[in-house]
């Protein structure tokens, strides 16, 4: 074991963060923390590293052992190039290699004593540089550079004019080549493009030492984890398997949880209405009864009703009308910057109801080409059209459609003004803007409220043609998935930019692959893109659908003739229940009659009278008695 959490609790001043947060790694094991914004997950990688103190509970590394942390948005102070910012990670090689280098020197002038010295000296040296792979150094670092997307042209970029999302990578290639025994790595997808994505999950599958990572990039999880640790309502709970497994479970879990909640309402209420019925009844034995269910209804331990998070945020895109079949033409569009060629001569056409995601390396132009068709920037050349009576709705992940010294109930009120104040309150509060959280001002808003904010914004707009620019930036899971089911149920055109492969995996219906300052076209979602880019071929369907249809048309009759069995037998059951309360009924006024007959003064001086009665009452009794338990059996089923 390299990692131990025990007990973890952590709040800010009232807030409870964490609260008895406990699980471990295993040396070489790949786990992930997942949970929505706010869950606690950065909180919890500041405590493991130190950063933090928790207020009770502790997290011990292994005696000996290494650890390197990589927060979201990393910065970086350096005077150095890129080049130079990661030979610091190899200081120990190149005091290694520049002794050598002076060794070889000093051998050449050395003789006798001083050069055996030497020579035991370079010969420790010499094992030292290459047991620390110091041959092979120089292109490591240059291929960790590569993968994380910087140019050999880059490398002596000087990091002080490098954007943010840049420093963070050049952090991320310092953090893997000092190769700790743990690397905990927050949001590290962020600021990468598919490929420097792939290339950094090829990097840590293969690492040698531990990883925990935070990530709301469910692909990456689905390719790293072996292990799930959730944060949910400030506790944590450990998962075995990658995310998907995670979700499976989960769901499982969810759906169990609700069965269980039912089943044991759904019986509360039965016992109640047996209860009730038994009182009715009226008889001493019948009340005992109906006394000793309501004494074992009150030891029941109550489950309480399981939250249904997907219900924290509403979202539902719908056109206010209906565009033309042809909703968007490109041709001949092309765009440069600073002379440096985007993308040239590129055609496209996008038809009404198509879910288009654009794909490619950072830098490529895909952001640009979006701006081009919201009319925000000119093309060099070339023209595009859109086609009848397209409105489009537009989602940019600068959240330049916000007005940062607004508040976010003007932010809508102004946009909208036929909204009232009733209805504004209600949308923000479908996106988690509640109470005085409406009049927060967008500029002191994270990057996933101003997400939720545009979401909102798009939602009210009703347009036909939504162009997103990396919707998925800064959101959790659970709002991907929101939206993710809000796109599937959107009836227009959908045309966007994402590096998240689970997301386009979900919603495209056709990638468009921005290369080589061309696009190449795949119709299919990116699963399909990755088997097509690496086989050229579509797989054709196979016979066994047809097996599989008639399987499943057998199975329906099966099914069909079980509901109508059962359906019969819980007729037969009400049938008889029916019959046995009728039963009751009489009897119980039958036994009423003997009572009444038993008081009459004329009957109470005979003696063999009062037997009689008294022997009829008796057999009314067991048969009651009989009955009572059947009912109770059968209104138990």
């Amino acid at each position: 074991m390299i990692l131990s959490c025990q007990n973890i609790q952590k709040a800010f001043l009232e807030n409870t963060v964490l609260s008895n947060v406990s699980f471990h790694i295993e040396d070489h094991e790949k786990a992930a923390v997942v949970g929505i914004n706010g869950a606690g997950k950065t909180t919890l990688l500041r405590i493991i590293v130190g950063e933090l103190a928790p207020d009770a509970g502790q997290a011990v590394l292994a005696k000996g052992k290494t650890i390197g942390y990589l927060a979201q948005n990393a910065g970086l102070n350096s005077e150095n190039t890129i080049y130079e910012e990661l030979l610091t990670v190899k200081q120990n090689l190149i005091l290694i290699e520049k002794q050598m280098r002076d060794t070889e020197k000093s051998m050449k002038t050395a003789d006798g004593t001083d050069l055996n010295a030497l020579m035991e000296k370079y010969a420790a040296l010499t094992h030292r540089f290459e047991s620390e792979n110091g041959y092979a150094y120089k292109s490591e670092l240059t291929g960790v550079l590569k993968g994380l997307g910087f140019s050999e042209s880059e490398f002596s970029k000087p990091i002080s004019t490098l954007s943010g999302g840049q420093k963070t990578r050049v952090a991320l290639g310092k953090l893997l080549l000092l190769a700790p025994d743990l690397i905990i790595l927050d949001e590290p997808t962020n600021h990468l493009d598919l490929n420097s994505i792939a290339w950094l999950e090829t990097y840590l599958i293969n690492y040698k030492g531990a990883v925990l990572i935070v990530s709301h990039d469910r692909f990456f999880l689905d390719r790293i984890a072996g292990k799930i640790i959730e944060l949910d309502q400030c506790k944590s709970t450990v998962f075995s398997g990658n995310y998907s497994d995670y979700a499976k479970k989960k769901e499982q879990l969810r759906i169990a949880e609700w069965h269980a909640y039912m089943n044991q309402q759904r019986e509360i209420r039965h016992q109640e209405e047996v209860i009730e019925k038994l009182r009715s009844f009226n008889r001493e034995k019948s009340i005992k009864r109906a006394e000793s269910r309501e004494k074992m209804l009150n030891k029941i331990d109550v489950i309480e009703k399981p939250t249904e998070t997907r219900a924290d945020m509403h979202l539902t895109l719908k056109p206010r009308i209906t565009s033309g079949n042809d909703v968007l033409m490109a041709d001949g569009l092309s765009k440069s910057f600073d002379g440096q060629m985007l993308f040239s001569d590129i055609h496209f056409e996008i038809k009404r109801g198509e879910h288009v995601a654009v794909i490619g390396d950072n830098g490529t132009g895909k952001t640009t080409l979006l701006k081009i068709i919201n009319s925000l920037i000119p093309a060099d050349a070339g023209s595009f059209r859109l086609g009848s009576n397209v409105e489009i709705g537009y989602y940019d992940q600068e959240h330049h459609v916000l007005h940062s010294d607004k508040t976010l109930f003007d932010e809508i009120s102004d946009e909208f003004p036929y909204l009232n104040n009733t209805e504004i309150r209600n949308v923000l509060a479908a996106f988690l803007f509640t109470g005085e959280d409406v009049f927060k001002r967008i500029c002191d808003l994270s990057g996933g409220e101003k997400g939720r904010v545009s979401l909102a914004k798009l939602m009210l707009g009703n347009a036909n043609l939504l162009i997103l620019d990396e919707p998925t930036n800064h959101l959790d899971i659970l709002s991907k998935e929101i939206l993710e089911n809000a796109l599937n149920g959107y009836e227009g055109t959908v045309l966007y930019v994402s590096h998240d492969r689970y997301f386009i995996n979900r919603t495209a219906s056709r990638i468009l692959e921005l290369t080589g300052q061309t696009f190449v076209n795949y119709i299919g979602n990116y699963d399909y893109y990755l088997e097509k880019k690496e086989t050229m071929t579509a797989p054709l369907p196979s016979s066994p659908i047809k097996t599989a249809a008639v399987s499943t048309d057998s199975l329906s009759k099966t099914d069909w003739k079980q509901k109508k069995e059962e359906q019969a037998r819980q007729r037969k059951k009400e049938n008889d229940l029916k019959k046995c309360e009728e039963e009751i009924e009489k009897l119980e006024q039958k036994r009423a009659g003997l009572d009444e007959e038993m008081s009459r003064p004329d009957i109470a001086t005979n003696v063999a009278k009062l037997q009689e009665i008294s022997k009829a009452q008796q057999e009314i009794d067991d048969i009651l008695m009989t009955l009572y338990e059947t009912w109770e059996t059968l209104a138990q089923e």
